[in-house]
């Protein structure tokens, strides 16, 4: 056909768009809109594709980017994730904001940090309301004409409004909708590679060989050498196939609809893995995930990357929402705290520029500590508000798998070494790594001179994150349950001031004891009880060298508030004064409140099992007031029948 005649033909159906815009999809989008009809062409042909790109989410459970060989030399090879990666981009620095399911979730879901909307504890006592004004953002693409499904896993920390989700069950699949025209958002989650399916017993490993020899795996070097390590090891790779056996047969149906080129496919993990020490930590094993975004060929043009491309940039779970938004034109909420890092409009410069992530955690289930860390470039700042707990402190979904319990077992009996033994002891307040020089996080540089620099603008601009995004992690659970989580927005925003007060206070452990001496007892004795909350947690950090500190907290223990009392208590065992044993049995037995007696319980089960008290805890004394939960798991624990 002569030129000429192409282009009367292409003006003629330019004219027919302007005078029937609703026929053609192209209503209230003008001469732009019909351009990207023209553009979205499928490979067979020149009828214009959907007016928006479809979108799957393809979430794998508990496992961090060390084990594909995509991400990691000595990872797993996942053929089909990587033919994904031919067709689309890899996310070197992609990262969960909090290492554990629920909060992981709440924060995808919401595109907000859980620790300013109330969502940051792990199976939450009281669950949050969404922020005033937003939606989870599934709602937006179904109000704006898509057809929204999840399979099934939900596991929010929110209260999940009307109008989420056309369908969501282990069933419920994009091919659920009636009109093959519609655009579709499916969220699927595969479930194989939970840390349930690490918690087989010795029957098991005789009978079961993984394909990798477990002699030949590769172990994480604080890792004892033992062939339960190894198996569980090798058990979990197996797993790592299976989800790239699962991300090969979506999009095999994906194909097999026509639809593979219409569709952005994204496959992450949930948080970071489940092995020991991972799962519920803030370790890049706990943190970072793999990422990996199929790009369709008929919507390219919405990514200004090349297909293949492994981009540097961070991204966290707080940017997955808005980034989906921006992919299907909707505008992105103010309430929500990510960015986007797909679809028109975004600075190529400023996306390569952004190079922090925040992480949380708190309580999971019956266990409680206050951690937050900051990834920055290649180095990784972890600041610790309860460093005298360990790690390794008792969970008891953790210890069912074998890994953990051998784990604490060859500690107890002194067969570990210094490095292997740390995640029984306690931790440093502030800890810093150079992740490109040390990936496992084995060298903490916070006490190095030469880091000090690094250190303290990290220290700072965590601190001013914790601040300007009113981090309600520094209220006891008992006062978010009581009086924030009605609106913890709200809350929060009112709560500010005396954050900035708390975050001071916090920061005095961070000195020489002697300098801060005289500071600290002031906020012990004349601080209102969040302050003297947080000052004793301060005066426990120093341990030993606060025995001066003794007669001003004494008197604390009959305090009229629970959580005060507990934190006397706390301090004047951890420096061997008195026995806190049956204060704290008196604590958890007296107060009304679960939740003050669930965070009682958690200093009694440290005693327990990290001190030399641990043989005056007699269960049977143990009769709170009020149950949950939780409290029962650590009474399950104490009885010996967890």
């Amino acid at each position: 056909m002569h030129i000429i005649q192409k282009k009367i033909i292409y003006r003629s159906f330019i004219l027919l768009l302007l005078f029937f815009p609703s026929s053609f999809e192209a209503k209230e989008r003008g001469l732009e809109g019909m351009k990207n009809l023209k553009d979205n062409k499928t490979p067979d042909n020149d009828l214009p594709g959907p007016r928006k790109p479809n979108i799957i989410f393809l979430i794998s459970e508990d496992n961090s980017k060390h084990f594909m060989e995509l991400f990691d030399p000595k990872g797993v090879h996942t053929p089909h994730i990587q033919k994904m990666a031919e067709d689309g981009i890899v996310y070197s620095h992609a990262f969960s904001n909090s290492p554990v399911c629920s909060v992981a979730r709440s924060t995808l879901i919401t595109g907000t940090l859980a620790t300013r909307t109330g969502m940051h504890l792990h199976r939450n006592i009281a669950i949050a309301p969404m922020p005033e004004g937003l939606e989870m953002f599934p709602a937006y693409l179904r109000q704006n004409g898509y057809f929204t499904t999840n399979n099934a896993k939900k596991d929010y920390n929110a209260v999940e409004a009307e109008g989420v989700w056309d369908l969501s069950s282990n069933q419920a699949s994009w091919r659920d909708r009636k009109d093959p025209q519609q655009p579709f958002f499916h969220q699927e989650t595969f479930m194989g590679s939970h840390e349930s399916r690490l918690h087989f017993d010795r029957n098991k490993m005789e009978a079961h060989q993984p394909e990798d020899h477990p002699g030949n795996v590769n172990l994480f070097p604080y890792y004892p050498d033992t062939p339960t390590f190894r198996y569980t090891i090798a058990f979990h790779r197996d797993k790592i196939r299976e989800i790239d056996e699962w991300v090969g047969a979506t999009l095999k149906k994906l194909e097999e609809d026509g639809l593979l080129e219409d569709t952005f496919v994204f496959y992450f993990g949930d948080h970071g893995g489940v092995l020991p020490g991972s799962k519920g930590y803030l370790y890049e094993t706990g943190l970072h995930v793999p990422l990996v975004v199929r790009i369709p060929e008929n919507y390219k043009h919405l990514v200004d990357t090349q297909k293949g491309n492994v981009n540097p940039e961070f991204v966290s779970f707080v940017d997955f929402a808005p980034t989906v938004l921006n992919l299907a034109e909707i505008p992105v909420p103010d309430q929500m705290d990510g960015l986007p890092f797909l679809g028109h409009g975004l600075d190529k410069e400023e996306l390569l520029g952004r190079d922090e992530s925040l992480g949380y955690a708190d309580r999971f289930d019956e266990k409680y500590e206050m951690v937050r860390s900051l990834r920055k470039g290649k180095f990784k700042y972890i600041r610790s508000f309860q460093p005298f707990y360990p790690d390794g402190l008792q969970n008891n979904y953790r210890y069912q798998m074998l890994a953990f319990e051998e784990w604490r077992n060859l500690f107890k009996a002194g067969q570990l070494d210094s490095l292997q033994g740390r995640f029984y002891l306690a931790k440093p307040v502030e800890m810093l790594f150079d992740l490109e020089n040390d990936p496992m996080e084995i060298r903490n540089l916070a006490g190095d001179m030469a880091y000090q620099k690094i250190l303290k603008n990290m220290r700072e601009r965590l601190n001013n994150l914790l601040l300007e995004k009113h981090d309600l992690g520094f209220l006891p659970e008992s006062i978010l349950v009581d009086k924030a989580i009605g609106n913890p927005v709200k809350y929060g925003h009112e709560f500010q001031p005396q954050l900035k007060k708390l975050i001071h206070i916090n920061g005095l452990a961070l000195s020489p004891f002697d300098e801060i001496k005289e500071e600290l007892s002031g906020h012990i004795v004349a601080g209102n009880p969040l302050e003297k909350y947080w000052a004793l947690t301060v005066a426990s950090c120093f341990g030993e060298q606060a025995l001066g500190l003794e007669p001003l907290v004494s008197p604390l223990t009959n305090h009229e508030d629970y959580m005060v009392r507990l934190r006397a208590i706390e301090y004047l065992g951890i420096i061997e004064k008195v026995n806190p044993v049956q204060p704290l049995i008196d604590l958890i037995n007296n107060t009304p409140h679960p939740v003050e007696a669930l965070l009682a319980l958690n200093t009694l089960v440290y005693f327990k099992d990290h001190t030399d008290f641990g043989t005056h805890v007699d269960p049977k004394k143990i009769r709170p007031n009020t149950l949950n939960e939780e409290v029962k798991r650590r009474i399950d624990y104490l009885n010996g029948s967890w």
